[in-house]
């Protein structure tokens, strides 16, 4: 109704601008003075007037100081009549200028026509707009079903290629017989080989899922179809699975190529697990996919490839040998990997001689592909704002504290003690970790207020690592209750500071006894049950599997975990005391100690 409206007032402006247009033709610059028949004859009289001029039924009358004058006169009676009538003296009209014109040209024929074609104009026009309303509403009902995939034809300027994606390298040599028998698939036939039909890539958000696909199609230089699974699934029945057929076909006819369903599980999820509605137009939808899956001729080389990061929630039909068959798993990248990536996204990017991308990549455990290249954009952001034209290492490591804790908030200023607590909290978490033989080294203690927090302390491993021992959680939550511990002992009081730290370690204690079985208490078991919800669709839910007396004795146990741990820290602080006033001195001038200062802090 709102563009309807729009498309209206639209017509009608261009009306008022054909009538502007219209009346400036018709309307002379300044308008004659209409007299009488009686002030003509006195003007004749006193020798006033200099030219008549006769336009049909119209007297432009100039007079001797060239002021315009009309005079309307009868139709069927003629000047000279008119004159005669009025016995006007025949010597008085030897010195005007008399001439008869009749109008021709545009401004007649604009003057005939234009007041009858600007309304047709008008009319036609508003009709116009109406049927072309009715017709794209009828091309979007048509057009409802087709499927919204995007179409990336194999471009050489734009074209993603494995030497684009850093990593991964097991998931690249599983891709690379994709990308073979696209390019040469008789090879495989003539052997009775069959390609896997689906291939389905599992991996955390931002490890490379979508590039991955982007480039297998790039390798084998065939078309590459792009879609989201939710995009399949709407309110009306009928129109996911009409989308999957449309899409299939469109593959089946530019044949070889990649088809890409991203988030799959937004439709692929376990059939049966809805009460009606909305589910059973998805459920319609995932048997579509699995029929068109199945019912590939051998010889249509359509590869169709999936990317997840919740496989545990896929209906088993999809995961079946001749569907999704194959299964290629994107880990986070480890220290080489994230420094090959670095130098991939840094390729456009001026940087300092100083910086390392070594160094760099150590300085980011955890983070996927998406998070470096958002750090090295973030980075050359922040140079752009102060003016640069590199990019240096102060302004990466700014990013990364930007990107794992939170942009500084300059307004939250802290009074002497609020100050002198957050360094005091900071400095107990930094000692204990620094003294703690399994934990991670302390890479910046720093005061300065970021994201939620007051203060932080960031502790990098040296290496990544798979698997953790139940020593490295007990020190791990030792440092995280240090904070909180060295307020205690300090000021004799505790602060709203540590909410954090008592969430994290009050999560990792109950991983480590229902999770882990690393309680002697509790025995090598797990408790709670990773179950189903039927209702939401294969959301995970916690369903209790022990008594009420085994959840007492979890809660027991927690406590005992949680109480050990801060007495090892409370006992770590109370003999480094001198150690930790020294470092919250250093805190308080300069705010932020890097990992060499405080060491070197320490060791004095």
């Amino acid at each position: 109704m709102k563009k309807i409206t729009k498309q209206f007032l639209i017509a009608f402006l261009v009306f008022l601008i054909f009538a502007s247009i219209l009346s400036f033709i018709t309307l002379p610059a300044n308008k004659p003075a209409n007299i009488n028949i009686t002030e003509l004859l006195a003007q004749i009289d006193d020798g006033k007037i200099k030219s008549i001029s006769v336009r049909d039924n119209q007297l432009d009358i100039t007079l001797n100081d060239d002021t315009k004058q009309i005079l309307a006169k009868e139709p069927s009676e003629s000047l000279s009549t008119l004159l005669s009538n009025y016995e006007v003296d025949t010597n008085k009209l030897k010195n005007i200028a008399i001439d008869v014109k009749s109008e021709s040209g545009f401004k007649f024929w604009a003057s005939i026509t234009l007041p009858f074609l600007i309304p047709l104009i008008f009319i036609l026009g508003f009709f116009w707009f109406m049927m072309r309303q009715a017709q794209g509403a009828n091309n979007k009902a048509m057009s409802f079903g087709q499927s919204r995939a995007k179409e990336f034809n194999p471009n050489k300027k734009l074209k993603t290629t494995f030497k684009d994606v850093a990593g991964v390298k097991e998931a690249k040599k599983e891709l690379v017989e994709v990308v073979e028998f696209l390019k040469n698939p008789k090879k495989f036939l003539a052997l009775g080989a069959k390609i896997p039909k689906g291939v389905l890539l599992l991996g955390a958000p931002g490890t490379g899922k979508t590039l991955l696909a982007k480039a297998v199609a790039g390798e084998a230089n065939v078309p590459f179809f792009s879609i989201s699974g939710s995009e399949f699934v709407e309110m009306f029945v009928g129109v996911g699975a009409s989308r999957v057929r449309d899409l299939f076909s469109k593959a089946k006819k530019n044949s070889p190529c990649i088809i890409f369903i991203d988030e799959i599980d937004a439709v692929g999820r376990q059939r049966g697990a809805g009460l009606g509605g909305s589910h059973d137009e998805r459920e319609q939808t995932l048997n579509q996919i699995l029929v068109e899956m199945d019912g590939f001729d051998e010889r249509t080389n359509v590869i169709v490839v999936a990317g997840t990061n919740r496989p545990d929630v896929l209906d088993a039909a999809l995961l079946r040998p001749g569907r999704f068959d194959r299964r290629v798993t994107l880990d986070m990248p480890d220290i080489n990997d994230r420094e090959a990536i670095l130098k991939v996204h840094s390729t456009n990017k001026p940087f300092t001689k100083d910086v390392d991308m070594r160094l760099i990549a150590s300085r980011t455990p955890g983070f996927s592909g998406a998070d470096l290249a958002n750090l090295l954009n973030e980075s050359a952001i922040l140079a752009a704002l102060e003016n640069k034209k590199e990019i240096n290492n102060d302004h990466i490591l700014e990013s990364i504290d930007k990107i794992m804790i939170g942009p500084q908030r300059k307004s939250h200023i802290l009074n002497e003690h609020e100050k002198e607590v957050t360094a005091y909290h900071e400095a107990g978490h930094a000692i204990v970790a620094h003294l703690l033989p399994n934990t991670d080294p302390v890479s910046k203690v720093s005061i300065i207020a970021r994201g939620s927090a007051a203060g932080f302390t960031l502790k990098l491993p040296l290496e990544d690592k798979k698997l953790h021992t139940k020593t490295e959680f007990l020190e791990d939550m030792a440092v995280m209750l240090a904070g909180q511990t060295a307020e205690k002992i300090v000021f004799n009081e505790i602060t709203t500071g540590a909410q954090g730290d008592l969430r994290q370690v009050t999560a990792l204690a109950k991983q480590l006894i229902t999770s882990y079985g690393m309680s002697e208490k509790m025995g090598l078991r797990t408790f709670g049950k990773k179950d189903d919800m039927v209702f939401l669709g294969k959301d995970i839910h916690e369903q209790r599997d022990y008594s009420e007396k085994t959840a007492e004795q979890i809660d027991e146990e927690i406590h005992r975990l949680t109480e050990d741990a801060r007495k090892l820290a409370e006992k770590i602080i109370t003999e480094n005391r001198t150690q930790l006033d020294k470092i919250v001195v250093a805190l308080k001038e300069k705010e932020t100690i890097e990992a060499e200062e405080f060491k070197a802090l320490f060791e004095k």
